[in-house]
């Protein structure tokens, strides 16, 4: 799983983790309040974050172990530069509610999850400037989108354990190899989703240029 847990990370990395945490938070919301959405971006907001959290819950399982759903590609697609703080309210739920990962890691966990997060909503904006060509190949840009995050948010949190030495080697090799099948899913179902919502829902997606 991509949560890393209290007691493992050191200092300067926690510290790091949560100045810039605190710091995309910060800038998104003033990124939205400029544009003068924020009162209208809300309730998206709570159903993406819902979505986010009930992904947690889905395991699938993996040889000896058991990894589960991220969909961090869908809330970067979804809310834009929104996502960071969705993600941060989700990973806060998670952690108080289940036990997923840990409270002075928050910072640190949302970082992983968040900036791909924000990248995969940059892979889409730039998919959208041809929209009218890419209109038949939305599942692609999406799969793509959704497949770059979550394969992003992996190797994030294998970086952060290689900070801790050789002797989490192994443990981050593992985290890789064994989220390969969620790669592979969330691509699915990101591509899917967004197929769907722009056939229903194309606002959702800022796609209202297809009207």
């Amino acid at each position: 799983m991509v949560h890393i847990s209290d007691g493992i990370l050191s200092l300067p990395v926690l510290a790091v983790g949560w100045m810039v945490t605190l710091l995309l938070i910060a800038a998104a919301l003033w990124w939205s309040k400029r544009k003068g959405n924020m009162v209208e971006e809300i309730p998206k907001l709570s159903v993406v974050t819902a979505a986010f959290f009930v992904a947690s819950l889905i395991h699938i399982p993996v040889g000896p172990t058991s990894v589960h759903l991220i969909l961090n590609g869908l809330v970067g697609v979804t809310l834009g530069m929104l996502s960071y703080p969705a993600i941060f309210i989700g990973l806060v739920l998670q952690a108080f509610l289940f036990g997923h990962g840990g409270v002075t890691v928050i910072g640190v966990n949302t970082l992983d999850m968040g900036i791909p997060a924000l990248i995969a909503y940059g892979i889409f904006k730039l998919g959208k400037l041809n929209i009218k060509s890419l209109a038949p190949k939305l599942w692609l840009l999406g799969a793509i989108a959704g497949g770059v995050a979550v394969t992003l948010a992996v190797l994030f949190t294998a970086a952060m354990l290689l900070t801790l030495g050789e002797e989490y080697a192994w443990v981050a090799k593992a985290l890789v190899v064994y989220h390969i099948p969620v790669i592979a899913i969330e691509s699915f179902i990101v591509g899917s989703v967004v197929a769907f919502l722009a056939r229903v829902k194309p606002e959702l997606l800022n796609l209202e240029v297809e009207k």
